[in-house]
């Protein structure tokens, strides 16, 4: 992000970190917080740019070049976290698996000052268990289910509510990607899914089977292509 690298670290004041990008060297740290492994994300909020880092006592929000606290909100941590938060406008989303559920904030800005306030709680619902969701016009779609391998749903969701609004068994723990208007949903038997990203109903655009072995890898998209791969081979697939 910018000029910098930022991780999750550990140790007392260094579990927040930030590495300048062209030299490798420190630019600062902070923070006593016991990390997961959720990767930290970058987003502005009112007008304002910040670094999200999804922490076992929750998210934190900091600025880039300095890491002072713009934010943090609790949110309940067992065993791991991995999927990153998501955040679309001024809501912020963020899933667990090991029976934690999923929440999502709106930030206001009160007094010049960003302040978390709650929209919903879902308690052992909406999880992610490691694949990070997408999300397109208001909604969330990704894998949502914990350890339902070979068969957990794609899912839709309403960001502001928390509500489905479809599903589609037969996915498990795989990872999701948006190219274009177009939804790449790769299931972790190997299987590339093309969805059309909407609300009101699943509508699948097509389907082959392209990896042998456990697929629990995000894709990657670069000039046409799509790159995936399993445990066992990885493969390079033009779209057209």
């Amino acid at each position: 992000e910018g000029a910098h690298v930022f991780v999750v670290g550990g140790g007392e004041d260094e579990s927040l970190l930030a590495f300048e990008a062209a030299t490798g060297k420190l630019a600062w740290k902070r923070g006593d917080e016991k990390m997961t492994h959720a990767t930290p994300i970058a987003a502005t909020l009112h007008e304002k740019r910040q670094v999200i880092f999804f922490v076992q006592s929750g998210l934190i929000a900091v600025e880039p070049a300095t890491g002072a606290e713009l934010w943090r909100t609790e949110f309940p941590y067992r065993t791991s976290t991995a999927a990153s938060p998501v955040v679309s406008g001024d809501v912020v989303y963020c899933p667990a698996g090991y029976g934690v559920g999923a929440a999502a904030w709106r930030i206001d800005s009160k007094d010049g000052k960003l302040v978390p306030e709650l929209l919903w709680r879902a308690a052992n619902k909406n999880i992610n268990h490691w694949s990070t969701p997408i999300v397109h016009d208001g909604h969330l779609y990704g894998m949502f289910s914990f350890k339902e391998y070979g068969k957990g749903p794609l899912r839709c969701i309403e960001l502001e509510t928390g509500a489905e609004k479809w599903a589609r068994e037969g996915f498990g723990p795989g990872y999701v990607i948006l190219v274009g208007g177009t939804l790449l949903a790769l299931s972790d038997k190997g299987e590339l899914v093309l969805v059309d990203p909407r609300p009101d109903a699943y509508q699948e655009l097509a389907r082959a089977d392209v990896l042998p072995g456990k697929c629990w890898s995000m894709p990657a998209f670069a000039d046409g292509a799509v790159y995936l791969r399993s445990t066992q081979e990885s493969v390079r697939i033009d779209l057209k």
